[in-house]
């Protein structure tokens, strides 16, 4: 009996494989016959596994056609595990990124309206930008919040911030959602969010986004501090940040054990609702 489970179980992981291969994901699915082909089974067990595995909300078939795709459970099972595999792979990026640009280093997600940091890192500097772990800050004049916004359309953002209000913050703050827009525009194309005095008088920021292994944006890096030592560097920073973000994107889709040392060394990575970091 163990070595007939044994057996589905392995058929039925084989299965998933080629569900989850990039010429299906990116195709219409994939039949039972070609199935079983891939798998080399018979079409009589392909079958069976596959109800299985329907039943459980791990694949689905299209009605019409036939075919087969993974299911939405396998996709949220896999952001659940993303999450964790985020929060064990980002303090490495974070030591990096205090190490190559010598400010505090945060991993923020958005948290509706706002922003929330769930980590920071802190340089042996006797001034530095406060440690904000656990507060909420807003999306439109922090370059982590503004990071997080990158894959949002206009009329998303306009909808997201209709009731935020644009004047309490820092003096170089967008005076209005059209302000916000133009500049997160400029952030796009740079490839990473950049702040001076937007939040809080005399500090300023860098962040970029970390992407899942769908490409969605589910958490920011970012780099913040003083103007009078971070404000002529801040071009700098901004690409130590993007390309630390980027290689912790990439682990993302690794084996856990990847390391992310070296993250960000080629320069010069929860939509939850998250909140804070300049």
């Amino acid at each position: 009996m163990g070595r007939e489970t044994s057996t589905s179980l392995s058929r039925a992981i084989a299965i998933l494989d080629v569900l989850g291969s990039r010429e299906v994901t990116a195709g219409q699915g994939i039949g039972v016959v070609q199935i079983a082909r891939e798998v080399g089974r018979e079409k009589s067990q392909v079958s069976r596994a596959l109800k299985t595995l329907a039943d459980a909300g791990l694949v689905s078939r299209d009605p019409e056609s036939l075919r087969y795709r993974l299911g939405w459970r396998v996709f949220a099972m896999a952001a659940g595990a993303a999450d964790q595999h985020l929060l064990t792979l980002a303090p490495h990026a974070l030591r990096h990124l205090v190490t190559r640009v010598g400010e505090r280093a945060h991993l923020s997600v958005r948290d509706g309206t706002g922003v929330l940091t769930v980590l920071s890192e802190s340089p042996s500097r006797s001034i530095q930008a406060t440690g904000w772990v656990g507060r909420g800050t807003p999306l439109h004049c922090t370059s982590s919040g503004r990071a997080l916004l990158f894959d949002h359309t206009c009329a998303e953002v306009r909808d997201l911030l209709a009731h935020t209000t644009f004047t309490q913050f820092g003096p170089k703050a967008p005076g209005d959602i059209e302000e916000l827009l133009r500049r997160l525009d400029a952030d796009r194309r740079r490839g990473y969010a950049a702040v001076h005095e937007e939040f809080e008088v005399d500090l300023v920021g860098a962040a970029a986004p970390v992407r899942d292994f769908r490409g969605y944006t589910i958490a920011a890096l970012n780099i913040s501090g003083p103007k009078f030592r971070l404000g002529r560097a801040l071009a700098a920073a901004g690409r130590e940040v993007k390309a630390a973000a980027d290689q912790l994107s990439r682990a993302l889709t690794s084996a856990p054990r990847h390391d992310l040392a070296g993250a960000g060394a080629g320069a010069g990575a929860l939509d939850r609702s998250g909140r804070r970091s300049s």
